[in-house]
Order: structure tokens, then C-alpha cells, then sequence
């Protein structure tokens, strides 16, 4: 399978209106430290994939020549996952939608008029998409009751997209997510910063060593970490466009 990090930014991505921090004027003047808004592109031998809909999608559709996808999965319903969605107006009607059950009735509310196909899926239970097997795991990011990940099995090879969270994933969650090859785990600020629904840096690393992921990129980053190629000598921080063959 292929995974593209089409956008490593947070809500605000970077850089953030009217800030001009070093690592926001660095984006200003088109370095790395540019971020669009979290989205993550996952392609399989049957089709294509989004997890989250950032509000940044069309550019990001575009910039990867993207002209259709064959699913859609939401991992929870804050605008910067879900806002970008109706971006398919008038490109792509009726696209399969996928999620927990509150986390759909939630987002389509706002996104109903474009009549995508409702799946309602159950935590910890897989379901085959694009020839790829996916589960969602709960995770904790409140004051949201409905959080999850996504874990993506093609035979023995594994893919874990942590989503928003924060420390205290589910034992359950835990498990299934273990030992795998690549996990693009949430770490929104550097060390030093504790956030109730966020990791920082530190946590990432930590929890990504304790559930042995071979290989780790942190995503949904803020301006709050130095500019990219001095934050990047100390964290493996995603940038947009980053591909990775699993």
C-alpha cells in the first residue's frame, strides 16, 4: 500500500494567520514549515482512501492529481477533519462515507446535501475497502466522547493513523495497534507543553517506543514547534507530500 501525508498541519495549520513566529515567517517565505491541514491519502490495490477531509482539500486534491476517491473515513468530527468534504461538490457525487455512528450524524448535519453513502462502522470490528483491511480503535480527545484511529492491514504489513488523541488510549485500542510498521501518530506541540486532548513530542515518542512501531512520523503539528529543519534534527516530523510504500 501507499500513504501520503497530504497535510501535517493543525486546526490553524501554518503558518497561522498574523503570526509571524519564526517558524510562521519561515512558511511565509515558503520553507518547510508550510502545513495544510490534517489529511491522510491511503491507496490500495482496489482504490483510494482519504482518512479525514481537511479543509484544505481541494488544494491538496489537486496538488497530488487526485480526481476521485473510492472512500471516505472520519475519524472524529472537528471541523479541520471533516470541513474540506465539500470540496467533491460538483466532482464527485455520492461518495461512501465511513465512521462511527455519532461522529457521521454529527458531520453530516452539515455535509448531508451532498448525499454521500452513509457506512456506519463499529469500533474494534474490520471492514475491507480498496483491498485493504481497515479497523477503527478508540482513542481520547475530549471533550469529545467519539474519537477514534485508523488501523490498515494489507497481509502482514500495518499502517496505525493514531488521529487526535491524547495518552489514555483504550487497552483494547492498545492492542490491535501494536508492532506496527508505520505509525503517524498526533504530536502537536514540542516537549514541555501538556495538553488535555493532544500529545506533545515527548508523549509521541514514548507511546509510539512502548507499542513498538517500527517506523514513526509525527503529524496535526503546530507553529509551536521550531521551524522544520532545526524541529526535525530532534523529531521525525511529517511534511505535506510525504509518501510512504508499506
Amino acid at each position: 500500500m501507499k500513504v501520503i501525508l497530504l497535510g501535517t498541519g493543525d486546526a490553524i495549520g501554518t503558518p497561522k494567520i498574523g503570526c509571524h513566529c519564526p517558524t510562521c515567517q519561515d512558511a511565509l517565505d515558503g520553507g518547510p514549515s508550510q502545513r495544510l491541514r490534517f489529511s491522510v491519502l491511503v491507496e490500495g490495490p482496489e482504490g483510494k482512501v482519504l482518512v479525514d477531509t481537511s479543509p484544505d482539500l481541494r488544494c491538496q486534491m489537486i496538488s497530488h492529481g487526485l480526481d476521485h476517491v473510492d472512500a471516505v473515513i472520519w475519524t472524529h468530527a472537528h471541523y479541520d477533519h471533516y470541513a474540506g468534504f465539500g470540496d467533491f461538490h460538483r466532482v464527485q457525487n455520492h461518495v461512501p462515507v465511513y465512521g462511527l455512528k455519532d461522529t457521521l450524524e454529527y458531520i453530516l448535519q452539515y455535509l448531508g446535501f451532498l448525499k454521500p453513502v452513509r457506512n456506519e462502522v463499529m469500533p474494534l470490528e474490520p471492514f475491507e475497502l480498496a483491498g485493504l483491511e481497515f479497523t477503527l480503535f478508540p482513542v481520547n480527545h475530549p471533550p469529545l466522547k467519539e474519537s477514534v484511529g485508523v488501523m490498515i492491514r494489507q497481509g502482514a504489513r500495518k499502517v496505525v493513523i493514531t488521529g487526535d488523541t491524547n495518552e489514555d488510549i483504550p487497552e483494547a485500542s492498545q492492542d490491535i495497534i501494536r508492532d506496527a510498521d508505520l505509525m503517524i501518530i498526533d504530536a502537536i506541540v514540542p516537549p514541555g507543553i501538556n495538553l488535555v486532548k493532544h500529545l506533545n513530542a515527548r508523549q509521541a515518542a514514548e507511546l509510539a517506543r512502548r507499542l513498538g512501531a517500527r517506523e514513526v512520523v509525527f503529524t496535526h503539528i503546530s507553529h509551536m514547534f521550531p521551524p522544520h529543519e532545526e524541529a526535525v534534527k530532534e523529531w521525525p516530523l511529517g511534511v505535506d507530500g510525504m509518501e510512504f510504500l508499506i
